[in-house]
């Protein structure tokens, strides 16, 4: 299983819009992005800073399905207006990939998991 990480930018002004719009995210899209592979997609916001982070079986695999999707077009033509490019963009890239330099894995029942999530 992989885990990737990348880095988006909206537009100033846009950040409600795609907040609503991910609180009504098409079920069709997600069924489709489970059947290509990814198991967890958790997005991140800052002000405009989007941080995307996911655990997919082929990241590769993913963009070229995605990239014939039809349904993962029409929501990316839906979300399209809403970004701008990242500042540090290399070229070629339309999203900035991150490379992991740490990870923990954690463990069920390690003492204190209770209380970091409830906040504690």
């Amino acid at each position: 299983m992989e885990r990737i990480a990348f880095q988006l930018r909206i537009k100033a002004g846009k950040t409600e819009e795609y907040d609503e719009a991910h609180r009504h995210v098409w079920p069709e899209l997600l069924r489709e992005l489970e059947s290509f592979g990814v198991s967890e997609y958790s997005i991140f916001r800052r002000n405009q800073q989007l941080f995307l982070y996911m655990h997919v079986a082929d990241y590769d695999e993913l963009t070229k399905r995605l990239e014939a999707s039809d349904v993962n077009l029409r929501w990316q033509e839906t979300m399209a207006p809403l970004f701008e490019p990242v500042p540090d963009l290399r070229p070629g890239e339309s999203q900035a990939m991150m490379t992991e330099v740490f990870f923990m894995k954690g463990r069920v029942g390690t003492p204190g998991t209770e209380a970091r999530k409830e906040g504690r």
